[in-house]
């Protein structure tokens, strides 16, 4: 009887050992893949985040380009904004779908918006440019637009705002992975270099 009870301790001490090796564990690695994924950079709005993926480094560029990047980040224009929980919730959602895809090297060769990806930007496109789509000065000028100026998507008329024409991902390879813009030094060639200090 004594040494049952003394056996029945000792398993359970050893459990314990175990089951807080494998939290270490799970903990641990949990902790390097968030390190690893720069999980925390998807919490802001800066664009470069998106470009964590690599197949978003054309979408990336095209938006580089365009006249939307001095006015709209990636958030500004793919995320809804009706209120904080809201957006973290899309974020997360969304994020989580094309991180899965991108893993499993799923991606489609032209990707294209969700239904529901595609209702948030409509309603963002509208919010900023709200006073564009309500001016009856384009009534005559473009056929039925008091009618169904906030119907119909926004990239019916204007395809190529923000991304451009190239809409594929089969650039890919010959893309380089942008450079921040928003840097205070110039990269400056040694040759460049020397030419100035000697003038």
């Amino acid at each position: 009887m004594n040494l049952r009870k003394n056996i029945l301790p000792n398993r359970k001490s050893r459990w314990r050992t175990i089951a807080v090796f494998l939290i270490a564990v799970i903990t641990g690695l949990g902790l390097f893949m968030a390190k690893e994924a720069e999980l925390v950079s998807y919490m802001s709005d800066d664009p470069l985040a998106c470009v964590n993926c690599h197949v978003m480094t054309p979408v990336y560029n095209s938006w580089m380009h365009s006249s939307h990047r001095e006015w709209a980040s990636c958030n500004d224009c793919h995320v809804p904004h009706n209120n904080v929980l809201n957006k973290y919730y899309f974020k997360a959602k969304d994020g989580l779908f094309h991180a899965s895809v991108f893993t499993l090297r799923a991606e489609p060769e032209v990707m294209f918006m969700r239904e529901e990806s595609q209702e948030v930007v409509q309603n963002n496109c509208i919010r900023c440019h709200v006073q564009q789509v309500t001016q009856t000065k384009y009534e005559g000028y473009i056929a039925d637009h008091v009618q169904n100026r906030t119907d119909r998507k926004c990239w019916t008329c204007h395809q190529e705002v923000p991304h451009g024409t190239v809409h594929g991902i089969s650039t890919i390879k010959n893309n380089i992975a942008p450079i921040p813009t928003d840097t205070e030094e110039a990269v400056i060639p040694l040759w460049l270099q020397d030419e100035m200090e000697t003038k």
